[in-house]
């Protein structure tokens, strides 16, 4: 046998790289092997795609068994063209020749799912267009209510829905909630009418009035982008922070777990002395009252310097004016 250092190198690389490629194309195909390997494909025709696709999840009893491989439109040009739906089942699923498929909603948000319904014998193929129904699509239904309010006749549109409720009874479960939601839903706009002309007029000016604002809107996110990234940036002062502050409280517990015995007198005599100015409210405002005239005048003395600046009256006898100082009044 050659080794590899006497072998032709292009064969050798050649083949590594269509190894390569394999394993590739496996890797990005390792979901239809793991289908083809197990599990059953089926099909189902409805009227519509109702917003299926393929990854759509198949499930029975609400538990995923499978999911939608394709979607395509037959019967092109006959009188009933129709939606082939394919998709796969896990091989633990059996499905009778009487099993019937819905499409569901799956979130608020408009996700929906392939529901089966097993029944009967026998093995299932395609489910026929008579054993399959969608969903009324009400986000599509009332898109345009905003827009088109004025110009509808809730009258009408009332006995529409009721109309539409009578006729869809027979839907599969949890539809006819939806259609009589739907119905009262009407009933009220009708009922409403004025106040929802007025409502949506005012949400009108409040979209104008946010559209005049918008450039102080992008301030106010721009600023608290900014905010958020000078925290984020002072992240580990913070930290440093919230730790300091939880040992400095283990400290003070320590503190005074330690001097206990010393601050509890300490604070029998505060809480004493406390007692003692509160019983003696009275007393102190009148003194502080008191004191407010004396020491404004005390103020008055010493605030021309480092002396006293003051007068005694009636200290001396008077004497009358132009009397030569010294001479009593009355006598020559």
């Amino acid at each position: 046998m050659k080794s590899f250092s006497e072998r032709n190198p292009v064969p050798m690389g050649i083949t590594a790289v269509a190894l390569l490629v394999l394993g590739v194309i496996g890797a990005f195909s390792i979901k239809d092997v793991t289908a083809f390997l197990g599990g059953s494909s089926y099909a189902a025709d409805f009227r519509d795609a109702a917003g299926l696709a393929p990854g759509t999840e198949v499930r029975v009893s609400g538990v995923k068994v499978g999911e939608v491989t394709g979607v395509g439109l037959e019967g092109l040009g006959t009188p009933e063209p129709h939606v082939r739906v394919d998709f796969r089942v896990d091989s633990d699923v059996t499905l009778g020749e009487q099993t019937s498929a819905t499409v569901q909603l799956k979130t608020l948000l408009g996700q929906r799912y392939l529901a089966l319904v097993p029944a009967g014998g026998g093995e299932l193929k395609t489910i026929p267009t008579g054993r399959t129904a969608t969903p009324l699509d009400v986000v599509d239904a009332v898109n345009g209510l905003a827009d088109t309010v004025g110009k509808i006749d809730t009258d009408a549109l009332a006995t529409a829905m009721e109309t539409l409720t009578d006729t869809l009874r027979e839907t599969p479960q949890g539809f006819d909630t939806t259609i009589d939601g739907i119905a009262r839903l009407s009933q009220t706009i009708a009922s409403r009418d004025d106040e929802l002309r007025e409502l949506l007029a005012h949400a009108a000016t409040v979209t104008q009035a946010l559209a005049d604002r918008d450039d102080e809107f992008v301030k106010l996110v721009q600023d608290g982008n900014r905010l958020l990234e000078e925290v984020r940036n002072r992240k580990d002062a913070i930290h440093q922070l919230l730790v300091g502050t939880a040992a400095l409280a283990t400290q003070l517990e320590g503190l005074v777990a330690d001097n206990k015995a010393q601050l509890k007198p300490t604070l029998d005599s505060l809480y004493g002395v406390t007692n003692l100015l509160l019983a003696n409210k009275e007393n102190l405002e009148a003194t502080l009252t008191s004191m407010g005239p004396f020491v404004t005048a005390f103020s008055n003395v010493l605030g021309n310097g480092r002396w006293f600046d003051s007068y005694i009256d009636g200290l001396l006898q008077p004497y009358g004016v132009g009397d030569p100082p010294g001479k009593k009044e009355g006598k020559n």
